[in-house]
């Protein structure tokens, strides 16, 4: 029983893939160089993207009975995209960029890009990272302001190496006199 337990699960960890940085050298070993091969691949994220917008309004006057009144809202809209989320290649930007789509609707994608002046680097999340408090980002026609911790994530795949052995035996039996 045991026996069986244990033949089961190395099967079943044998047919698992490894998610790995999708980079040039995945993209040139597997023959990616074209939008109909690139949009067969299932992209996953590498770490949670979380971004965000908000409004506030507010006024100041008195009441009735005289009283300072100070009314204030705020109304956030948060977008978390969490890690490993599924993602579809959507298109090529200008500069090799890939345009990724995380669900439908217009212009509702993200785009990633290789790290300038790095060799077989990862396609990062591109956004204006020029604010120190996190990078401005259009999603779905609306702009967000992202997470300084979100500029770290990258698109990964899952890389399955398949080995297939067909063997034939031939015992001899020898030969007598």
């Amino acid at each position: 029983m045991k026996t069986t337990l244990f033949i089961f699960a190395a099967i079943l960890l044998a047919s698992c893939g490894v998610k790995v940085p999708y980079t040039n050298e995945i993209r040139d070993e597997f023959g990616l160089d074209n939008e109909k091969a690139v949009k067969k691949v299932q992209f996953y994220t590498s770490a949670t993207v979380i971004f965000e917008r908000s409004k506030s309004s507010g006024n100041q006057g008195t009441s009735e009975s005289g009283v300072l009144v100070t009314n204030s809202s705020k109304e956030q809209d948060r977008i978390i995209i969490p890690i490993n989320t599924k993602c579809i290649f959507d298109s090529y930007g200008e500069d090799g960029e890939l345009i990724i789509r995380f669900e439908t609707g217009v212009n509702k994608t993200l785009t990633f890009m290789m790290r300038p002046n790095v060799q077989n680097s990862k396609f990062y999340l591109v956004a204006d990272w020029t604010n120190p408090k996190g990078g401005k980002i259009n999603y779905g026609n609306e702009e967000y302001t992202t997470t300084a911790s979100s500029g770290n994530t990258y698109l990964n795949v899952v890389l399955k190496k398949l080995q297939k052995t067909k063997r034939k035996d031939r015992i001899v039996k020898g030969m007598k006199v």
